[in-house]
């Protein structure tokens, strides 16, 4: 079963906002055995519409369109799905009460003519009732084809797919069954990953495909296996990830729908009950903002100082100006100083730090751009490795941010006591 998404949106076009919806609702219908075909973005413009849902109509049999929806003049959407399934607006009377109730719980006045408006659908269309707006969904088909409309706002249109759209379909379609399974390496290349795996990758099932999903330093792989035996996808991919581990398992961290890097080293650390705390410099706070993403980090994250100038290292960090004066602010031996400084002020049995060069100019150091030193203290020790990363700024950063993880992980998977 195919389906195609549409958004109707200047806003998307001129690069406004970013269209966010379009990633939900793919992942959503994916969930549930739907392939989605293609994902096209329209103008609000009448013909421009039209055109879209005639052209998906023919190449798929599920249509979901976002946004255009409003009680505003330039939200044509209902007006236009109204003269392609020729049909004409009428006042749908629960959806006017619904609306009546949000305008006396929330604002506590009478709506407008403006937002009566909302309670018009298409005669036609099966309302689905939209429980954090105004805006209703609506359900029409043409030809074989299910067109649904919903509202371009991400929260009411995620709701509604949620506790309306996607049940229905559940209902309505035989769908196979879908499965992912996304292991998390880190460490090694694409290119390097795919040579060692090459044989295993040959002796797939045709039923299960392997994509590559290289990101700054590490590398995702993900398994989508489709069918109609779900016993039967769960427990190939399985055997397949059992044989997987045994060729590249010294890099294999987690897998994404589980878990983590970040995740992984909370759970190492607080199943310990360790803490950590970090100094960055070129990476500007962005490892501290990585681990406190996630709930829980008050058990085990101490604290980050970002010392971005070279005062703030000797200040905050107590590095001694000598030895920045000996091997530069971006060293091996400044970042060792960072680590043990950032350790022993928030008393954390680790401490991570950076510093580097992530460009465009050279700064306060005098390493070429793209430098970066990361050093890691540990109960036992300290120790610090140099990489180069790239010529381009936020790639450097988000490089230096996953191999400070990497070489943290790898360093807490190591037994207490062994060095």
């Amino acid at each position: 079963m195919l389906a195609e998404i549409i958004t109707i949106g200047d806003e998307i076009l001129i690069g406004q906002i970013v269209d966010s919806n379009s990633a939900f609702i793919a992942k959503e219908l994916n969930n549930i055995g739907i392939d989605v075909y293609q994902i096209t973005s329209v103008q609000d413009d009448k013909q421009h519409i039209l055109n879209a849902l005639e052209e998906a109509r023919i190449r798929v049999d599920l249509v979901l369109i976002t946004g255009g929806l409003g009680p505003t003049k330039d939200d044509i959407t209902k007006h236009t799905i109204c003269e392609y399934f020729n049909d004409s607006l009428v006042e749908n009377q629960q959806v006017l009460l619904h609306i009546e109730a949000l305008f006396e719980k929330y604002l506590k006045t009478p709506i407008s003519d403006i937002n009566r408006m909302q309670a018009l659908v298409p005669a036609n269309a099966v309302v689905l009732i939209n429980n954090f707006g105004t805006a209703p969904g609506m359900w029409l088909e043409k030809e074989e084809t299910v067109f649904i409309s919903m509202p371009g706002v991400p929260f009411e249109m995620k709701n509604l797919m949620k506790d309306e759209v996607l049940p229905k379909l559940q209902k309505r379609f035989d769908r196979p069954f879908i499965l992912h399974k996304t292991i998390l390496t880190y460490g090694m290349g694409e290119s390097m990953i795919a040579k060692k795996i090459e044989s295993w990758e040959d002796s797939l099932p045709t039923f299960i495909k392997l994509a590559y999903l290289p990101n700054l330093g590490s590398v995702r792989l993900r398994l989508s296996a489709r069918g109609k035996d779900e016993n039967l996808l769960k427990n190939t991919i399985k055997e397949k990830i059992i044989e997987l581990n045994r060729l590249i398992g010294d890099i294999i961290v987690g897998y994404e729908e589980d878990e983590s890097i970040e995740v992984l080293i909370a759970k190492l650390l607080t199943s310990r009950n360790q803490s950590l705390a970090v100094a960055e410099s070129c990476t500007g706070g962005k490892i501290a903002q990585s681990l406190t993403a996630h709930s829980g980090a008050s058990s085990y994250f101490m604290g980050g100082a970002v010392t971005y100038a070279t005062q703030s290292k000797i200040d905050i960090l107590k590095v001694d100006p000598d030895i920045i004066k000996k091997f530069s602010v971006t060293s091996n031996e400044v970042a060792e100083a960072m680590a043990i400084g950032v350790k022993n002020k928030f008393n954390a049995d680790y401490g991570v730090a950076t510093t580097g060069n992530a460009g465009p100019s050279k700064g306060d150091g005098d390493v070429e751009i793209g430098t970066v030193f990361i050093a890691i203290a540990t109960p036992d020790r300290v120790f610090s490795e140099r990489f180069v990363f790239s010529n381009l700024r936020e790639r450097t950063i988000g490089k230096a941010v996953n191999k400070s993880f990497e070489l943290l992980l790898n360093e807490l998977r190591v037994p207490i006591g062994v060095v």
